[in-house]
């Protein structure tokens, strides 16, 4: 089944490894995105630039094809355009340009470049996956979300959407859109994935219109005051978890498991990652002894518990033990995912 058709994964050529190497025509798809595209005010200079490296993508332009455009903002984009397919073609593949990039610690490259850039990446990793959860979960890491509780019940939805739908694109928009009447909901065409409506995902996937729940538990009150916990079996926590696993597979080329935590027992943990900014503040705050706001605390969607699967993989000291992830939401409900993290900052078993 094909999903994400416009990411440019069928562009891409895999290498002996299964990186996905570049290709001219790949660097197609960024002349032909808004920020390069020709439009009716573009100069003769912009029209005559933009029709050579169409032809060619990889050729060096004239010395005065640059200096020659009329607009300075077209002039800076078609500059980082050209840092980017010159960095990236050095590279020779994906995967190796985004971990050199990352661990660089300088990124000169538009977040949108990046963000292309994984969800491609993510395309070829998954491109055996059948299941639209994991595919939905995967979504996390490459575009940001917005993220709100109603009734306990925590959902994520796709920022662009939620924000294009809602007038307000505040913290309560995603319940509101998802509790309006039905006729609005057609409108903004939101919906949570689950098992009835699955099926459309792999038909509509570009569009990212599908809410995930990535609520921990359910809560079944029974007779005499008690209260069952029912561990969501289609939790999109769960999903994410066999993305992340993959990611580092591909990657690292270790193996792991990972899943979720509604705390963690470990009293002295020996080591853990935030999954995005604000997980990082809270982790490292609690892993100090400091204290960590009750508010800010609630925005913490949930906590992981990654495990080596062959010990051999992890430093001496990490032998047998955890490594533990935290994902979290910002005050204004936004989650924005950096699966760099994982990569950069999972401690492994030094090389022979």
């Amino acid at each position: 089944m094909n999903f994400w058709p416009a990411c440019g994964f069928e562009r891409l050529q895999r290498d002996a490894r299964g990186w996905l190497a570049v290709t001219p025509d790949y660097l197609r798809l960024f002349l032909d995105r808004p920020e390069l595209a020709l439009v009716p005010q573009s100069c003769a200079a912009e029209r005559r630039l933009h029709a050579a490296l169409r032809a060619d993508p990889l050729q060096a332009p004239a010395p005065q094809a640059l200096p020659s455009l009329l607009d300075a903002d077209t002039r800076a984009n078609y500059q980082l355009f050209l840092d980017f397919r010159d960095a990236l073609v050095a590279a020779g593949t994906l995967e190796a340009y985004y971990l050199q990039l990352m661990r660089s610690g300088r990124i000169a490259i538009p977040p949108l470049f990046i963000d292309l850039m994984v969800q491609a990446i993510l395309r070829g990793l998954l491109d055996d996956c059948e299941d639209a959860q994991q595919l939905r979960a995967a979504e996390l890491l490459f575009r940001p979300q917005r993220v709100t509780v109603q009734d306990g019940q925590v959902l994520a939805a796709d920022q662009a959407v939620v924000d294009q739908y809602g007038r307000n694109a505040g913290l309560g928009e995603l319940g509101r859109l998802l509790r309006e009447n039905q006729s609005r909901l057609r409108e903004a065409d939101l919906a949570v994935l689950d098992a009835t409506n699955a099926a459309g995902y792999w038909e509509r996937s570009e569009r990212f219109h599908y809410a995930l729940d990535l609520t921990h538990e359910v809560q079944q009150a029974l007779d005499h005051g008690l209260t069952l916990r029912l561990t969501r079996a289609r939790s999109g926590l769960k999903a994410l978890a066999r993305v992340l696993e993959r990611w580092v597979r591909h990657f690292l080329g270790v193996a792991v498991t990972i899943e979720p935590l509604v705390r963690v027992e470990d009293a002295a943990w020996p080591w853990h990652i935030g999954l995005d900014t604000e997980a990082t503040a809270i982790l490292n705050a609690l892993y100090e002894g400091r204290e960590v706001e009750p508010r800010r605390m609630q925005g913490l969607i949930s906590l992981f518990r990654l495990q080596f699967v062959d010990p051999a993989s992890a430093p001496a000291e990490l032998t047998g033990k955890s490594v533990y992830l935290g994902l979290a939401m910002t005050a204004q409900g936004l989650l924005r995912l950096k699966p760099q993290n994982l990569l950069l900052n999972l401690p492994l078993a030094a090389q022979p």
